[in-house]
């Protein structure tokens, strides 16, 4: 490969792949991520050099030099009418390396993603703390910028969304709608949100919630009037309660889990799965609301048992992973090895019993 790469034609390239991502490393051809499988391009190795003439062609010079001082850097952009991209270069052993990641323009529906209706409802609540958890690339920002577009077109409020990077731009519909991103518009999750609290809004979108400082100010944020939504990286909705609570000091817990009885509306934990028919990726949600009964445990301490009341709790919108899952195979919509796979019990989906 020329010491010159085009970044127009490699992302042109993994996108009439359908590719999800584009990986570049130092020492490495150029690799795409296809329905969640890493697949390498037909391509000369990348060098250092050509990875050095990368940078220019998406960072400004601001960009460049903070990514030469932290070794690292996250930001969105546009390229060329391709579309628009989250972006991380770092560095590693042999050099330079870096991710593209495809956004898509058009923000899809409810229906279109494959997603429980329940949380079309929840995003007409006034007040409350929504979190969506799963692991990295399992379409958390996909799905909350499909409940902000919801909002955005029935609701009127001021959404607030503190972004890092803003990936789904939003035009003000029947909402007024403010973006804004870490880096280049404020310098932490937990500096906005304080914020926000004096700028008169309605919904906050937190991209994640990272540190001790953002949960509590978020928690703070929902009991207050404001309907609150955001994403942990935990593998299902229990996980989620019990990371915000671990994340205290022991003497602090049992006012965490009273206000967390009061705040939290519902936590979706979502996983992709690759569809039967090979045409990209199908979403397989878990799904808490937060009964009275769940409310009672969360208070109580007795969140281990949160799950049997989620596998009955089906007339309130409730669903476990391996009730969604059973749906989706016999549905035809994925194959029962994949369901297996990732269940929690995997017996469910042996052939003489699904």
């Amino acid at each position: 490969m020329n010491s010159t790469v085009d970044i127009n034609e490699l992302l042109n390239y993994a996108l009439e792949s359908g590719a999800s991502d584009l990986h570049l490393s130092v020492g490495s051809k150029p690799m795409v991520r296809i329905d969640g499988s890493i697949k390498p391009l037909n391509l000369d190795k990348l060098t250092r050099d050509s990875m050095i003439s990368i940078l220019p062609q998406v960072m400004n010079a601001e960009q460049i030099k903070k990514f030469e001082q932290e070794k690292e850097i996250d930001f969105s952009t546009k390229l060329d009418n391709k579309g628009r991209f989250r972006v991380n270069f770092f560095n590693q052993l042999k050099g330079i390396a870096g991710v593209f990641r495809t956004i898509p323009e058009v923000i899809r529906g409810f229906e279109e993603l494959g997603i429980p209706p329940v949380l079309k409802d929840l995003t007409l609540m006034d007040h409350g703390l929504i979190l969506l958890t799963g692991p990295t690339g399992s379409g958390k920002s996909t799905t909350l910028a499909t409940m902000v577009n919801y909002i955005n077109e029935n609701r009127a409020c001021h959404i607030i969304t503190i972004e890092d990077p803003v990936e789904y731009f939003h035009s003000s519909k029947e909402s007024l709608i403010n973006q804004r991103e870490l880096g280049t518009n404020t310098h932490s999750f937990s500096n906005a949100l304080r914020a926000a609290l004096r700028e008169d809004p309605d919904v906050i979108l937190v991209g994640e919630m990272r540190d001790l400082e953002t949960i509590s100010l978020a928690l703070t944020a929902s009991e207050t009037g404001h309907l609150v939504m955001s994403t942990l990286h935990t593998g299902s909705a229990v996980k989620a309660i019990d990371r915000i609570i671990d994340m205290y000091p022991e003497g602090q817990k049992t006012q965490i889990r009273a206000m967390m009885s009061e705040s939290l509306e519902a936590v979706i934990s979502q996983k992709l799965l690759p569809r039967k028919d090979g045409e990209g990726r199908i979403p397989a949600c878990e799904v808490l609301i937060s009964s009275t009964a769940v409310r009672n445990l969360i208070r109580e301490d007795r969140i281990y048992q949160i799950p049997s009341l989620i596998q009955s709790g089906g007339t309130e919108g409730m669903q476990a992973m391996d009730q969604d899952l059973q749906r989706l195979v016999s549905q035809g919509l994925v194959e029962r090895s994949v369901a297996q796979g990732i269940a929690e019990n995997p017996k469910l989906f042996q052939s003489n019993i699904l």
